[in-house]
């Protein structure tokens, strides 16, 4: 794929040098990519991309850009947020055009807010362009409506663990379970048991459909649809790749219809 020097007949902000954009990526596919992000790819001096941005997306970016990684990854070696939120920092003071280029939305389950936060006390100006969240996208891609006027009027966006890798302690299972008939949990995968066995106990019922969605919206995106009293069993047996998508609800039955990409 060729760079793609895009000139658009709409007014876009300018990328003043000395400032940072953070910029949602999408879930994966480069053709999610906003317009606006894709005018900051093109703006860049540099991009600072995390560990969910795939190469084709990288590859939007205009010729001579210096692209850094700074992915973050669970259980394995990944550089420290601090010298993240630091770098970018340091990057902007010395007058350059700073892109950070994070999967999904930068708002959703991820640190843009801490490194906002961070830029804002150093004293640099930055911008948000939001991007598509895994929760919408990948469903999209997977077949799986969020909402339907048949099926629910609220869907709930949950983390799968921590900071520290745990499943979060303070969640009201009891809450959760009646409080919202669709559940999406993201980097959910290592504790799959755990929730399931939570939900159930707090009144979900054992053979309530759910979908995993394995690297949504990639070529070599997979989904499994099973049931919540096996699916961490089902997980396993299909060695599906992270990132992982656990969607719960009734809405997973609507894939058998909607299923576009396989249509």
């Amino acid at each position: 794929m060729e760079n793609l020097p895009v000139e658009l007949p709409i007014d876009l902000a300018d990328f003043e040098p000395g400032s940072v954009w953070l910029v949602g990526a999408g879930p994966g596919d480069p053709g999610l990519l906003t317009i606006a992000g894709l005018h900051a790819m093109q703006s860049a001096d540099v991009i600072v991309y995390d560990a969910l941005v795939g190469a084709g997306i990288l590859k939007l970016a205009a010729a001579g850009t210096e692209l850094i990684h700074a992915g973050k990854r669970g259980g394995r070696p990944s550089p420290r947020q601090q010298d993240i939120s630091d770098q970018l920092v340091a990057l902007a003071k010395d007058g350059k055009r700073v892109l950070r280029l994070k999967g999904g939305d930068p708002f959703v389950f991820g640190r843009g807010a801490e490194e906002c936060l961070h830029l804002a006390r150093a004293g640099v100006p930055f911008r948000i362009v939001p991007g598509i969240t895994a929760g919408v996208g990948g469903l999209a891609y997977a077949g799986i409506p969020m909402t339907t006027r048949g099926s629910n009027i609220a869907v709930t966006f949950i983390t799968g663990h921590t900071a520290k890798g745990e499943v979060p302690d303070n969640l009201d299972w009891p809450a959760l379970a009646a409080g919202s008939p669709v559940l999406i949990f993201y980097m959910g995968a290592t504790h799959l048991a755990r929730i399931a066995d939570e939900l159930i106990e707090a009144g979900r019922p054992a053979d309530e459909l759910v979908a995993l969605i394995s690297r949504a919206t990639l070529p070599d995106q997979r989904v499994v649809e099973t049931r919540l009293d096996r699916c961490a069993e089902d997980l396993k047996a299909a060695a599906l790749s992270p990132p992982t998508l656990i969607v719960v609800g009734p809405v997973v039955a609507m894939r058998e219809q909607l299923n576009w990409l396989d249509l």
